[in-house]
């Protein structure tokens, strides 16, 4: 049997699983819920990272990991994109880069996450900016003094006690011999399969060459999750051809070009400004 083989039966059997498991949600404010989804929680794009990245039993996240801090401040102006909080302004008759284009509010109606609408009140209440100084205001890494109240402060500490009390994970107290810390171990380790699950599917038997044709969500997911450096807790139980393919397409994904990706009809161009912001 060649590798070519072995890579779609793999995939065929990841369908058949993947047909077994609760649908997901794919837009929280716009769509009706099904009796399925209304029995699968609900997780934001910050939520599905921070699981992705924490040890089952440890609840703790990679000291090594230095992405995933501004990974999550994109994650949440993603989500605010994905649920027309937000959106860049008019690119204009002279097709300004993407890079330059301000975050405008589109609606201020709260969304009900504390941190999102922490995020939204910013934006509203400020002048105007691009994608990549909100994500250094949102994450602290600004050299303006005036601008640090913008900061978010204590990001995965608040989203881990979303997952809480989702019943997801629970907190324990750790030493660490030098110092204590919180950890945050799982208790409902269906979840984090469920979104392994999401991700492995929609690489290996939902992708496209346009990637306009992809699940905005779940394309959301994959390119923060590889970002944010937990992409890697999805697929490392790939075997090596399957792997091969699912790092190709994801590879390939991240080669576009970002502006040309959000002036295309029906695109998210808050994803596209935040992976133009995070990769310049």
């Amino acid at each position: 049997m060649t590798e070519t083989e072995e890579a779609v039966i793999y995939r065929r059997n990841v369908v058949k699983e993947n047909n077994n498991l609760p649908g997901t949600i794919d837009n929280i404010d716009n769509e009706p819920e099904s009796e399925a989804e209304s029995k699968e929680v609900r997780l934001t794009l910050m939520e599905e990272i921070l699981l992705l990245g924490l040890k089952d039993r440890e609840g703790y996240l990679s000291f090594w990991n230095d992405s995933v801090c501004c990974g999550l401040r994109g994650c949440i102006l993603v989500e605010l994109g994905l649920r027309n909080r937000i959106g860049l302004e008019p690119s204009g008759m002279r097709r300004r880069n993407l890079s330059s284009r301000c975050i405008v509010v589109k609606k201020s109606v709260p969304t009900g996450d504390a941190l999102l609408d922490e995020a939204l009140k910013h934006i509203r209440d400020n002048k105007p900016e691009n994608t990549k100084t909100w994500i250094e205001y949102l994450s602290g890494e600004t050299w303006n003094p005036f601008k640090l109240p913008l900061q978010l402060r204590n990001v995965r500490e608040r989203i881990a006690k979303n997952l809480v009390e989702k019943r997801i994970c629970t907190t324990e107290k750790q030493n660490f011999i030098l110092f204590d810390m919180m950890t945050h171990p799982l208790v409902d380790l269906g979840s984090k399969k469920r979104v392994i699950s999401r991700i492995q599917d929609v690489v290996l038997n939902k992708w496209s060459t346009d990637v306009q044709k992809v699940d905005k969500r779940l394309l959301s997911l994959v390119l923060l999750s590889h970002y944010s450096d937990v992409l890697e807790c999805a697929l490392q139980h790939l075997p090596d051809n399957v792997y091969d393919l699912a790092k190709k397409r994801i590879d390939d994904a991240l080669q576009l070009d970002f502006f040309a990706e959000a002036n295309k009809e029906g695109s998210c161009e808050m994803l596209w400004a935040v992976m133009a912001a995070l990769n310049s």
